[in-house]
């Protein structure tokens, strides 16, 4: 940071109370409050065109300068990561986050993350880097695509984390599903917790799952293949692989799902052939697209500051979409030949 970027702020009703780094660290959220107490010891910092204090409160109303003569010291990396814009505004973007994408840096994947991809995009935005951080309040597994909100605000970013945790957030899937789903809609209502097999965090509907968890997934069949089902899955909760492990254990796991079988059952690793079902349940190589076929194609909330409802959609991608027009003409060979007898 070259030259030093400055910023009024008046203090929300919200953080009325709170000391002057920890007020400052929420609106700069790539700051930790050490940075912006050394920011303050500095003399950069005022409350009221008075010079603040380190140990100080900000109460409501007031004014806050700040100058930010030091680099931001929890800096996500900005990374060229490829994903959709479907909406931004000074509060949240809305991006459609394609398949292998992972949400944000975790374990194995510290780099090449949407998060990673998102800090660049808001440092394009901005005068300095660092100063918007993205905030995932949801994720979506690597391998599923689709939407996803971010909070570029604090307030923002606090509204939309209870929504989703008080399930005030309406989320539609499109799954493709092995096997021929018998109901045009229906419940799954099994708990979810974790499993008490294999080596990473599988998830489980089995009477033995772990800190089993209420777990209930409404649905309605879009069409049925020759052997497969194209289902729309609205989960009423939010249990880690809940849309996986609920179709699964009902007898109709996800195309191309990685690790959950029928009725319970968990498949080798990709790559390993220990026994066990299949690590792909496509029959044609050339149709295996490396991933689960799972796409969250519409999120409905209310907007965490205007309180307006909004929804966005997005279309099957083009994985999907060749997966669908594959199972099509299967049905229509098989409607054909039965035709011809």
């Amino acid at each position: 940071m070259n030259t030093p970027y400055s910023a009024l702020l008046i203090v929300e009703a919200e953080l009325h109370g709170v000391r002057i780094d920890s007020f400052l660290s929420k609106h700069f959220r790539n700051y930790t409050s050490w940075r912006m107490q050394r920011i303050v010891a500095a003399g950069r910092v005022t409350i009221n065109d008075e010079l603040a204090t380190p140990t100080q409160r900000v109460f409501v109303g007031n004014q806050v300068r700040v100058t930010l003569i030091e680099p931001p010291d929890k800096l996500l990396e900005p990374e060229t990561v490829p994903f959709r814009l479907v909406y931004r505004d000074q509060w949240i973007l809305i991006v459609d986050k394609p398949a292998g994408v992972i949400a944000h840096p975790t374990g194995d994947f510290q780099n090449g993350t949407l998060a990673n991809g998102l800090q660049a995009y808001l440092d394009e935005q901005t005068t300095f880097p660092g100063l918007v951080r993205p905030g995932l309040v949801h994720r979506l597994d690597r391998q599923t695509s689709g939407l996803m909100v971010v909070a570029t605000h604090h307030r923002a970013h606090a509204e939309l984390s209870d929504a989703f945790e008080a399930s005030r957030v309406s989320k539609e899937y499109l799954a493709l599903v092995e096997g021929i789903v018998a109901s045009d809609e229906g419940m799954i209502d099994l708990p979810i917790g974790r499993s008490r097999t294999g080596s990473r965090a599988l998830m489980s509907a089995r009477g033995d799952a772990i800190d089993a968890r209420p777990s209930k997934t409404r649905y309605r069949v879009e069409e049925r293949f020759a052997e497969h089902t194209l289902v729309r899955a609205m989960p009423m909760t939010g249990r880690n692989h809940q849309i996986r492990v609920h179709f699964a254990q009902i007898g109709h796991p996800l195309v191309d799902d990685e690790f959950y079988g029928s009725h319970g059952t968990f498949k080798p690793w990709r790559g390993h052939t220990s026994g066990g079902a299949e690590s792909s349940s496509t029959t044609d190589r050339d149709l295996d697209t490396g991933r689960h076929a799972l796409h969250a194609t519409k999120l409905s909330f209310a907007h965490p500051i205007s309180d307006l409802w909004l929804t966005f959609h997005s279309p099957l991608p083009a994985d999907l979409r060749r997966l669908v027009d594959e199972f099509r003409g299967r049905q229509s060979q098989v409607a054909n030949s039965l035709s011809a007898r």
